[in-house]
């Protein structure tokens, strides 16, 4: 059987490719999509999967390959996809496309690099009027790191402000790869799909492989299903992976028989096998995602081959939060749901915590902003709970005094600061594309955040900056003030460098003479100040009022360092009084003076969750 073109509807099994043989090999693309944020990767994919009939017409929708609802609603791509495509090319050969759709946005950058490991090529999909952007420049080098070959693409040539000989010229200035050829497309409207098609037969290379070698292939990604157990994602190197075939995982030494075998187009197809080159799933009743390691290399159990593959660097976290649920009684369901969710996302890591303020809860570590923001969207919408986040941080290394070295997640853990020799903080190399008119407003931002200029240049009429930022001052609201100043047109990309030694100090928050732990936070000494009064401005106005007076004070160690008073919500006690003395009214005066007295020391000040998230969303 070989592969058709045929639209996929009754029978389509019947075209397929079940039993690869050794010349097919040759006949075999793996390539990913690799592009900036909204810049048409998923379009693409959308109109690959239709021109080749992979899904019939009635059930084809836009993003097919985004699954979740929470991408269709923000139109991104959050998990990497995959979907096996047959192609007949103009030179009458039969062809098999195993594409991967990747994300965009820097925060699944982990989910990039897995995606590619499994690829010989990439196409670079660039949009027509808007050009190279920040994390063009990031995904491109990610795709030249692992030694793909890559055809640009120009999408988006049907709009009147495309300009495709200016951005061809802009991709061979910029990222120094020849743009002469490059297919221009329209993904939206279906312009061209059949040359980007050619392109990938012709001018990406096939897959390398020997059939008859021990089995040998690559752990790409793995996900919990609640029917199949975990589905394990493989690109085979070399020998073949058939149904029943016992097998062995080499890094975590796991032995399991292959249960199910099959592919995605982009339903769960079954095949008998899986040969050299080729890409797809199997399930073998495991039921722990932590026994799959991404990276991780399968062979057979006994005639297995020797070195296993190089495999990938685990997920580092580099934005920590603590998730407390706002009523207490839910802090199982809490437990049961980070559970869940870490199943289908390796690079999300949690540990339980505990706040004075706030109770039981995780202490949970992300790649990003958005992927914290995602998995809080997560937590809310598919599992019903409501949830207090506290002050995002770094991890911070403490170098103490008797020449150990730890590293602090959490701001409330800081070792006593006389143990302390010094604080490390993380720092990143920033990329920002901009227009020209926002350049010095943008140049005025970095500088706030203690930022060290790296590179200044021109491409074309837009700016590049290349800066030093320390993550601490990018993690809060950095990437929200970018888009605000320059109207959405900058483009922003990091990639964490060194750590560098700080003069930093806690910030405590008290609200009525106590600690709330949720707002601590590591600052420099120098912005401590416009930080601290900032920070209690804010709360002065998302605090209700109470039946009594409220403090709210910022201190660096037993200094106070700003101070705001919410005033006490009054009550009227002498309009019972009609006239008569003034001594009677000056006593029912004192008595709810000595009562405020009183609620002020024993009373609880409630801090609602929009005051939480409010004041981390600062401006200072």
């Amino acid at each position: 059987m070989v592969p058709c073109r045929a639209p996929l509807g009754e029978g389509a099994q019947s075209c397929y490719l079940a039993d690869m043989s050794t010349e097919t090999i040759d006949n075999i693309r793996n390539f990913s999509i690799v592009a900036h944020i909204d810049h048409g990767k998923s379009t693409l994919a959308d109109r690959l999967i239709q021109t080749t009939g992979t899904v019939a017409a009635r059930d084809m929708v836009e993003q097919v390959l985004d699954s979740m609802d929470i991408e269709r609603e923000r139109g991104i791509t959050i998990k990497a996809q995959t979907v096996r495509l047959n192609y007949r090319a103009h030179d009458g050969k039969d062809y098999i496309l195993n594409l991967m759709d990747t994300p965009g946005h820097v925060d699944f950058a982990y989910e990039v690099s897995r995606s590619l490991a499994a690829c010989e090529g990439s196409l670079l999909v660039v949009d027509a009027s808007q050009g190279v952007e920040a994390q063009t420049l990031a995904n491109v080098y990610h795709a030249l790191d692992a030694g793909h070959e890559i055809v640009p693409v120009l999408n988006k040539v049907d709009l009147p402000a495309a300009e495709p000989e200016r951005i061809k010229q802009q991709i061979e200035d910029v990222i120094g790869l020849d743009a002469s050829d490059a297919v221009a497309i329209s993904a939206k409207t279906g312009l061209n799909i059949e040359g980007v098609l050619e392109a990938i037969v012709t001018r990406l290379p096939a897959p390398r492989g020997d059939r008859d070698a021990p089995l040998k292939a690559l752990l790409v990604d793995s996900w919990y299903d609640a029917y199949l157990g975990v589905v394990v994602l493989v690109r085979i190197i070399d020998g073949t992976l058939r149904k029943h075939q016992k097998i062995r995982m080499m890094r975590a030494d796991a032995h399991y028989e292959v249960e199910k075998i099959g592919v995605f187009r982009p339903k769960m197809l079954d095949v008998e096998e899986l040969g050299p080159g080729e890409i797809g799933f199997i399930t073998a009743q495991i039921k722990q995602v932590a026994d799959t390691r991404v990276g991780d290399t399968i062979t057979d159990e006994r005639k297995g081959c020797l070195e296993p593959l190089p495999g990938f660097k685990p997920a580092q976290p580099v934005v920590f939060c603590g998730l407390f649920p706002v009523d207490a009684a839910d802090f199982e369901e809490l437990r049961a749901a980070i559970g869940r969710l870490r199943l289908n996302d390796a690079s999300f890591s949690y540990e339980m915590e505990s706040s004075a303020a706030l109770g039981f809860g995780f202490r949970c570590g992300f790649l990003g902003l958005l992927h914290l923001e995602i998995i809080q969207e997560r937590l809310s919408r598919e599992f019903n709970l409501d949830l207090i986040a506290t002050a995002p941080s770094v991890i911070y290394q403490i170098q103490m005094r008797d020449g150990t070295m730890i590293e602090m997640h959490n701001p409330a853990d800081m070792p006593d600061v006389m143990k302390i020799e010094e604080i490390r903080e993380p720092w990143i190399k920033a990329t920002i594309l901009t227009p020209d008119e926002h350049l010095g407003a943008i140049l005025k931002l970095c500088q706030d955040r203690r930022g060290i200029q790296v590179d200044l240049n021109y491409v074309g009429a837009r700016a590049m900056l290349v800066y030093d930022l320390p993550l601490n001052e990018v993690v809060f609201d950095f990437y929200d003030r970018l888009k605000s100043i320059s109207r959405g047109y900058a483009s922003f990309d990091y990639v964490l460098v060194d750590y560098r030694a700080g003069d930093l100090v806690k910030m405590s928050i008290l609200v009525n003479a106590e600690p709330v732990d949720a707002l601590s936070m590591l600052v420099h000494r120098d912005r401590a100040d416009t930080r601290g009064r900032a920070m209690v401005e804010k709360l002065r106005e998302l605090i209700p009022q109470h039946m009594f007076q409220i403090p709210v004070q910022a201190a660096i160690g037993g200094k106070i360092i700003a101070r705001e008073t919410i005033r006490a919500l009054r009550k009227d006690v002498t309009a019972k009084c009609y006239g008569g003395d003034a001594t009677r009214k000056r006593k029912l005066l004192d008595k709810q003076r000595a009562g405020k007295k009183k609620m002020r020391q024993f009373g609880k000040v409630e801090i609602p969750q929009e005051a939480f998230i409010a004041a981390l969303k600062m401006d200072a």
